[in-house]
């Protein structure tokens, strides 16, 4: 039976009945959250008068208003409604098949000698009862990836459930080419996407099956929840160890609860294979992971989070590594927001994040050529660009930080995990990592404005 298939058995008209149910409450939630967090954007406004007629003076109304919108306004609005939705968020639900599915999964990989081992040895170690066809696609290396792969054949070679398999290209052809080849060698109808340098929980795709064994009828993919596992190398990993921690999912918490998530990332999550053919799998973009989301969005289908089911990344430790990867990350929204122009008038809770992500470039934007700035003149004493109304950001910022560090902490705690956390890297993270990152956001967006060259690695 596939997921558009109407024709359900009783226990899945049960399921969908409890979906029905849960996507009211959704809407629910969501037109309170908005509500609330409208009624904070007038609070805002009300109380930045005085500042807002003093900047126009200096400058222009028009200027003033723009500035104050995307330093003040349009944050303190999308702050206190992740807010709002992380205090009334539901509870998680999974629910165990009755047969536990084969899967496909696919590891690009390209020069991955250093990493790729230990990924392969913590698949073979996967707790997990069906049947794992694992296809590492070798794009192309010209270092000692293949034979870090072949070194591990022998930890699945005796493993009942598990297979693997190393496709090697002549040439480098690219993230999504390997993935397009790999989606047309794949043996079963689930299909997940690990990165190379990615590690998994021993019970992660329990858990990803599970959500998704549970889900509306229309999920199509769900994003697992990804940490970072190399933490205490830099200042740098230190500060996303953070990142992905709170910031990144805390919003994917949000737009999960939405039925929106708007990137199920290649570093790890899971897919229905009809439904990646049907989308003309991975495009050849920077953000492939993100345009073939919105692709799925595009389609109608749900996209998911699973914040239980955990693998753990290898940040990059440098500054210039972390910048690459984010202006890759800027770029590929850019690509999104420009190939899916339609998902920004379909009539759905999750259009909001999309729009979201349209006014991320003016937030950047200003943030980097206006609020950066009015931080230097600020501790010089002039508070035209940088003054004691932005601090109203402050506490619902401070207000959601402790609320998914408590979600995420509890969730950590259920599911055994231990994790080590670093003081100094959430003080980077609060106070200094967001004056680096929009600076870097700005550049990926001028990058894809005058179409520099695109690259996966």
């Amino acid at each position: 039976m596939t997921y558009h298939d109407r024709n359900l058995r009783p226990a899945e008209a049960e399921n969908e009945r409890f979906w029905r149910k849960r996507q009211h409450a959704a809407a629910r939630r969501y037109l309170l959250g908005s509500a609330l967090a409208a009624l904070w954007v007038i609070f805002s406004i009300w109380m930045s008068l005085p500042w807002l007629e003093d900047l126009g003076n200096l400058s222009h109304p028009v200027v003033a208003l723009f500035v104050l919108t995307f330093i003040a306004y349009v944050p303190g609005f999308m702050n206190a409604f992740l807010l709002v939705s992380l205090v009334l968020r539901p509870s998680s639900r999974r629910k165990t098949p009755e047969q536990w599915p084969a899967i496909s999964i696919f590891v690009a990989a390209y020069q991955e000698e250093k990493l790729i081992g230990k990924t392969l040895r913590s698949m073979a170690e996967l707790e997990y009862a069906g049947p794992l066809e694992v296809l590492v696609m070798d794009d192309g290396s010209t270092d000692a990836t293949p034979q870090r792969v072949r070194e591990c054949e022998a930890l699945f070679a005796g493993l009942p459930n598990k297979t693997l398999r190393l496709v090697r290209e002549e040439r480098n052809r690219g993230k999504a080419a390997v993935l397009n080849h790999a989606l047309q060698l794949a043996s079963h109808d689930l299909v997940i996407t690990i990165d190379a340098d990615t590690l998994l929980q021993k019970d992660c795709i329990t858990s990803l099956v599970e959500h998704l064994e549970a889900s509306p009828p229309e999920t199509v993919a769900i994003a697992g929840a990804v940490f970072v596992a190399n933490y205490d190398e830099s200042w740098i990993t230190r500060a996303q160890q953070w990142d992905y921690f709170h910031g990144i999912a805390a919003v994917k918490r949000m737009q999960g609860m939405y039925y929106g998530t708007l990137v199920a990332q290649g570093a790890f999550s899971i897919y229905r294979k009809e439904a990646l053919i049907a989308a003309g799998g991975w495009p050849d973009t920077v953000g492939e992971d993100i345009v073939l989301t919105w692709s799925l969005l595009r389609e109608g289908r749900i996209v998911r989070y699973a914040e239980d089911a955990i693998a753990w990344t290898h940040a990059p430790a440098t500054f210039g590594g972390l910048a690459r990867q984010r202006k890759r990350w800027a770029r590929g929204m850019i690509e999104a927001l420009a190939l899916h122009r339609p998902l920004l008038t379909m009539p759905r809770m999750r259009t909001q994040f999309i729009w979201w992500n349209l006014l991320f470039v003016s937030i950047d934007l200003t943030f980097t050529f206006a609020f950066i700035p009015g931080l230097v003149l600020a501790f010089l004493g002039i508070f035209w660009l940088a003054g004691p109304i932005t601090l109203l950001v402050l506490p619902l910022a401070a207000f959601w930080n402790i609320v998914i560090y408590r979600i995420q902490t509890r969730m950590l705690r259920r599911m055994d995990v231990a994790m080590k956390k670093s003081l100094p890297g959430f003080i980077l993270y609060a106070f200094i990592y967001p004056l680096l990152m929009q600076p870097v956001s700005v550049w990926g967006y001028f990058s894809e404005l005058f179409g520099r060259r695109k690259q996966w690695n």
